[in-house]
């Protein structure tokens, strides 16, 4: 890649940058990314609709997110600004061939060719620094595993759970689905006594 190149590149992602920087200003200055002032001081919320807490945490964090994907993004220009420094702009960091110009001209800050750009994104990074910690907890939903350890043996799992919720609900729900109030389940005397037996003992 030629000087008349990197120089029209270097451009383009800096043009990128301010653009992405203003974002981020002006996601913090309207409030996106932080709970109401007059919510967040109250002592309790036990006074507030819980819908109405739900709405204001749900907003903050689509915000957080928002501007999380910004930073993210920002991250990757700067890496593309270094790599021109450094004289290795335009070269797959992955595979080392050279990037396709219609690729950079759409992405200025990629830094890895389509086919190597394909690879990376299928991999789950699970184990990932910027990944919530709950995750390492809870898993892959819907596994075939048992939750009780690492071994690939046969479980009753989230997965199992969910069919069975399913297929009671389906019984349930069917016109031939009704209760046997005459089985040998333990019921207490005073349930036994009827409206009619009720009545009867009333004083006149």
């Amino acid at each position: 890649m030629n000087k008349e190149e990197l120089t029209y590149y270097k451009n383009k992602l800096n043009q990128e940058k301010k653009k992405v920087t203003n974002l981020i200003e002006q996601l913090d200055n309207n409030g996106v990314t932080k709970f109401n002032s007059e919510v967040a001081s109250e002592l309790s919320f036990y006074d507030n609709h819980p819908a109405d807490i739900a709405s204001e945490t749900f907003e903050v964090e689509k915000g957080i997110a928002l501007e999380a994907n910004e930073v993210a993004l920002l991250d990757k220009i700067d890496d593309a600004l270094k790599a021109i420094d450094e004289g290795s702009y335009g070269k797959c960091q992955t595979c080392g061939k050279q990037i396709d110009k219609e690729r950079l001209d759409f992405l200025p800050y990629a830094l890895n060719c389509i086919d190597c750009q394909d690879v990376v994104s299928s991999i789950k990074t699970y184990n990932s620094n910027q990944r919530v910690v709950e995750e390492s907890v809870i898993g892959n939903p819907f596994g075939h595993k048992s939750r009780y350890g690492d071994k690939d043996e046969i479980g009753f799992d989230e997965e199992d759970s969910y069919q069975s919720v399913g297929r009671f609900n389906e019984v349930r729900n069917s016109p031939e689905y009704e209760y046997d109030y005459n089985d040998d389940t333990y019921v207490e005397e005073i349930e036994k006594i009827s409206n009619e037996q009720y009545k009867n003992q009333l004083p006149d």
